[in-house]
């Protein structure tokens, strides 16, 4: 999962400060998520997913289909 989301950040040329200033935690706490130091909230992952238009499935290499479920309503 580290390596998707990094890559993902990487092809938009974003850097970490930017992501972690977009999901309200630390450039530390993010850097920790990509390098697989931390766990990831399933908050953090939704938002991720909705972010860069894919499913969680897909940031959770559960699936190489990067389109996204459609969404409820308000997500």
């Amino acid at each position: 999962m580290s390596e998707k989301i990094r890559g993902l950040r990487e092809d938009k040329d974003l850097t970490q400060k930017q992501l972690a200033r977009y999901l309200n935690v630390d450039q530390s706490t993010y850097s920790d998520y990509e390098t697989g130091n931390l766990n990831i909230p399933i908050a953090v992952l939704v938002k991720l997913s909705i972010f860069y238009e894919t499913s969680v499935d897909y940031l959770l290499d559960l699936t190489d289909n990067t389109n996204p479920y459609k969404r409820k309503s308000g997500v």
